[in-house]
């Protein structure tokens, strides 16, 4: 990265071509409730940032399985049968792994008192390329 370009024009898509990136640092730097960093034909990769009490939302993918890992802060994890029967939980630290397959409901909440930075991988690619949600309303 030149020193003249900002962080956010140095995350931009960069898929998919070969790209390497410190994922830890750039989760910690990133301050989107999404960012999609990399695209490729078969994965993708976000970086998202909850804030304190917030949530990523309820949701399921039906074809894609997801990755989510926690480079910082505390979360915890729902999943469950349906959309509004989300009665598993487990908590979440930095350096947790979350696999989440295909056709699973789930919402990863923020239990910390700073926000909580993920990254997430889709296989296959689940938004579209270049997307960049400031906030969870702007993803909604």
């Amino acid at each position: 990265m030149s020193c003249n370009h900002t962080w956010h024009e140095a995350m931009a898509d960069a898929g998919p071509r070969f790209h390497v990136i410190n994922v830890s640092e750039a989760a910690r730097k990133n301050t989107d409730f999404r960012r999609v960093v990399w695209t490729g034909r078969y994965m993708q990769m976000t970086l998202m940032s909850i804030p304190v009490r917030g949530d990523v939302g309820v949701e399921m993918h039906p074809d894609v399985d997801q990755l989510l890992r926690v480079e910082a802060g505390q979360g915890l994890v729902w999943t469950g049968g349906c959309r509004h029967e989300l009665t598993t939980a487990q908590t979440l630290q930095t350096g947790d792994v979350v696999f989440v397959p295909a056709g699973t409901w789930h919402n990863v909440e923020n239990r910390g008192n700073c926000p909580l930075k993920l990254s997430s991988v889709y296989a296959p690619p689940q938004h579209p390329r270049g997307t960049v949600h400031r906030t969870k309303a702007d993803a909604e």
